[in-house]
């Protein structure tokens, strides 16, 4: 395990005496091992390897139609993920959508939630995340292009400085013939209700 639990509960004890509090009063006796397990659950990334769930591929060649490549788009959307953003750590959370143009192999649907999953489990920025996920999956299967568009709500922008609780970032990562905005303009309108204004200079 990553997370240290007792050094977790430690520091969170020296944090509330910071702020002035008293760690030993009864609202907040508990809280330093709250705060550990709800680390340990946040960065269980930390040290993961993401590629790990993309190792069992299925070979599309065993089908029915051997001589035939999968044509169109593998699109897999509205994952839900959670991470916490690495300059305030305070969370950030939305749906992200993957869509890849297969190969000769392609993977269960599960394998990408769970690179999801372990990439939003380390402290995180938005548009870093974004770009490993698309590199993990271009570069772990085989693929002729991968699409990654994440809508998310920062804490730090609802919860703080301006604080606009309705504001949402939307990043695109792609790689492959998805690099070119021609080629990902019927995926984004396929995702639905997200604009394609913004992304055709992502990268």
């Amino acid at each position: 395990m990553a997370v240290d639990p007792a050094r977790v509960e430690r520091l969170t004890r020296e944090l509330l005496e910071a702020i002035g509090e008293d760690p030993e009063r009864p609202g907040l006796r508990q809280t330093p091992a709250r705060m550990a397990e709800l680390y340990a659950e946040f960065f269980a990334g930390v040290g993961e390897d993401a590629a790990a769930p993309l190792a069992r591929t299925i070979s599309v060649a065993r089908g029915p139609a051997p001589e035939t490549l999968p044509s169109g788009a593998v699109l897999l959307r509205d994952i839900r993920f959670r991470s916490v953003c690495e300059h305030h750590l305070l969370p950030f959370a939305g749906h992200a959508h993957i869509a890849y143009l297969p190969g000769e192999q392609v993977v269960g649907l599960g394998a990408l939630v769970r690179v999801v999953e372990i990439l939003a489990a380390r402290p995180q920025v938005q548009e870093r995340l974004g770009e490993q996920i698309a590199d993990t999956i271009a570069e772990n299967l085989d693929t002729r292009g991968v699409l990654v568009v994440l809508d998310a709500s920062h804490g730090c922008v609802t919860m703080r400085g301006g604080r606009q609780s309705e504001a949402s970032t939307l990043t695109i990562a792609a790689r492959g013939e998805y690099s070119e905005p021609v080629a990902r303009q019927e995926i984004i309108a396929l995702i639905g209700g997200t604009s394609t204004a913004g992304f055709e200079g992502g990268r």
